[in-house]
């Protein structure tokens, strides 16, 4: 921009600061609930759902008192549903099936199911070299809503919102996402990182967690426990209760009518902000802003300072956050992290990065008595899945553009369940209500002002 027109910009967005800013008290004034929540920090309730439940306090004599975690995909707890699959087959269809449709499929439904995802696998004659090819871009949640946008445009049914439609473009989307999330990868790293192309087709005889890193990596190679512990990954991000910012979005934008792809391409946008999809990403630049200012990252002693000073805002972002810690709604544990951290040892023996894993074994433990000490009033200082899953992704090989994108793979079956039910259960626009504080003004003429 012009050097006038970037004057005017900062004059502009310094009197944007001063009018749009309100004096807290106001909120109390007219009872507002900031972000949607309560004077506790509870989200405020605005409607019914089958699909999840979360839960991290419980009622006992009357009192809301604090509980471990609990994270239920309709109605079956998470770690009855992945102690059923680990060890035996991938999870991440078989979960799909549950929350798209409501039970448990016997085998011959998950096989039926499965054929028909690998079936739609497939996306419209030369689309990966007109959209995904074209316009490469380092941030690849935008590449892969363009891509969703771009695929209305093959769906001549793109605008119905009928039940049965919906259910075919939500399946179809589910399929292909690993195909957008990755090729976008790769045309990003060949365009922008002058890196080689690699575009493997996925293979219909293989689960999702193992076509990802089947199609991500050059020599297509991966172990069993890799693909494992990524559609475990995928699974336990899969479905986090209808109060989520990008789930939330899903249903505010389905209730307005709108088609399936501008819906998931809304939730996209939602899931992209640092608040909400990057947090492990947030942890990793922690951990490795540890690595540089701690000398001996075994110390205890000095470990145990470095994240005194991040809560006292000495140290890295200067937030006074230890990312990964902590939880808006669970407050003791944190189910899915339970359930991830039985596998994160295994994959870091197997990549020979145990001294690390100790690492994040300690923050975790040191954490939360830091926490307390300072913040005596807080509600969760357990570590969250997200303080694990970068870790994870990291020794899986997966680059950090991934990180976010690889949530919205995992999501989008949330998504989709959400969109379905808000189809069905509500013909009323989600519309909530706004307090106006200015007082009514007379006008004045131009020539007057």
């Amino acid at each position: 921009m012009n050097s006038e027109y970037k004057r005017f910009i900062e004059s502009k967005s310094k009197l944007c600061e001063s009018i749009d800013r309100f004096p807290p008290e106001l909120y109390d004034k007219y009872d507002v609930k900031k972000g949607l929540r309560d004077s506790k920090g509870s989200g405020v309730v605005v409607g019914l759902t089958g699909i999840s439940a979360v839960d991290g306090t419980e009622i006992v004599d009357g009192v809301k008192v604090p509980c471990e975690g609990r994270l239920r995909y309709r109605g079956y707890d998470i770690q009855d549903l992945t102690r059923g699959f680990l060890n035996k087959r991938f999870g991440f269809e078989e979960c799909a099936y549950l929350l798209l449709f409501g039970s448990l499929p016997n085998q011959e439904e998950l096989d039926e199911f499965k054929l028909h995802m690998a079936e739609e696998r497939k996306l419209p004659v030369t689309f990966t070299r007109d959209v995904i090819m074209k316009a490469a871009n380092k941030d690849i949640m935008n590449s892969i809503s363009r891509c969703i946008l771009f695929l209305a445009s093959y769906d001549k049914k793109a605008l119905s919102n009928s039940t049965e439609n919906v259910l075919r473009q939500c399946i179809y989307l589910i399929s292909v996402f690993p195909m957008l999330t990755v090729y976008s990868y790769h045309a990003y790293n060949h365009y922008i990182n002058d890196e080689s192309m690699y575009i493997h087709r996925p293979d219909p005889s293989l689960s999702t967690a193992e076509n990802i890193l089947r199609m991500l990596r050059p020599d297509k190679s991966y172990t069993y426990l890799e693909a494992t512990v990524l559609d475990l990954a995928l699974v336990l991000h899969m479905e986090h209760g209808g109060g989520n910012n990008s789930t939330f979005t899903t249903r505010v934008t389905t209730s307005s009518g709108s088609d399936t792809y501008a819906v998931i391409a809304a939730a996209m946008s939602s899931l992209k902000g640092p608040k909400h999809g990057g947090a492990n990403l947030k942890v990793m630049d922690m951990m490795d802003d540890m690595r540089r200012h701690v000398k001996h990252p075994d110390s205890e002693k000095e470990v145990r300072k470095y994240l005194s000073d991040i809560l006292d805002r000495k140290a890295f972002d200067h937030q006074g956050l230890i990312y990964g810690m902590g939880h808006a709604v669970y407050t003791i544990s944190d189910p899915r992290a339970l359930v991830f951290k039985s596998f994160v040892e295994k994959l870091a023996i197997e990549k020979g990065r145990l001294e690390t894993y100790r690492l994040y074994e300690m923050v975790e433990r040191l954490a939360p008595s830091l926490v307390l000490e300072k913040r005596p009033h807080a509600t969760s200082v357990s570590a969250n899945v997200d303080f694990y899953s970068g870790f994870v992704y990291e020794m899986l090989g997966i680059p950090r553009e991934l990180y976010t994108p690889l949530f919205a793979t995992a999501r989008i079956v949330g998504w989709s369940a959400h969109r379905i039910e808000e189809i069905v259960t509500s013909n009323k626009i989600l519309r909530p209500a706004y307090v106006n504080v200015v007082e009514p003004k007379e006008y004045v003429p131009l020539e007057k002002r």
